[in-house]
């Protein structure tokens, strides 16, 4: 498929997606509208799961390379560049058609929904990455020493990012409140919930 009509049918996939809950949006439609036949859309996707999750992850790649980027920003500081990126997610919550986009994909909430959002720090699926992004973590800030706990650090940040986001989605919580509410799960994890001289 040439690359202007396979961006056609990426376009007419995320109007559908956003106009839709995923379990009502239809591959006719996406076809019907990027102006393609069935058979072209089936050359390139297995099925309308295979098509959502590949524009969902296409749009969480943009999360990692600016999360590497907050980093070197932050010098390292990880607590405070993972509040800069939810920041930049609870923003694209406040674009209309990108509200609309993730509230449909965090309404279906399901493992694989799960999993595209929280592959930003997915060290079993990409440990170059990973290690790229590790490097950049300036480690004298954490009381960590082995990789293992540092992934588990990820897992944790992961499950409270990606949880704000469907406070944020669901509950209708403004930007200040959604923010906030990260920055104290944050500021927990950062200083601990047990006093220092337990």
């Amino acid at each position: 498929m040439p690359e202007q009509k396979r961006q056609t049918l990426l376009e007419a996939a995320e109007t559908e997606f956003t106009r839709v809950p995923f379990f009502e949006a239809s591959i006719a439609n996406i076809v019907k509208s990027a102006g393609i036949s069935r058979g072209s859309f089936y050359q390139y996707f297995q099925d309308k799961d295979d098509l959502y999750f590949f524009l969902l992850e296409d749009k969480l790649k943009m999360a990692k390379i600016y999360f590497s980027a907050l980093l070197e920003k932050h010098q390292g500081d990880l607590i405070e560049a993972l509040i800069e990126l939810q920041n930049y997610f609870l923003l694209a919550l406040s674009d209309e058609e990108e509200k609309q986009l993730l509230k449909n994909a965090l309404l279906y909430t399901t493992h694989r929904v799960e999993s595209s959002f929280t592959s930003i720090w997915d060290t079993y699926l990409e440990k170059e990455e990973f290690k790229k992004v590790g490097e950049l973590i300036n480690r004298s800030y954490l009381d960590v020493t082995a990789e293992k706990e540092l992934l588990h650090i990820f897992k944790i940040v992961s499950a409270l990012a990606f949880n704000n986001l469907i406070e944020k989605t669901v509950k209708g919580l403004s930007d200040e409140e959604a923010i906030q509410s990260f920055k104290l799960s944050m500021n927990l994890l950062k200083h601990g919930i047990y006093k220092r001289n337990l």
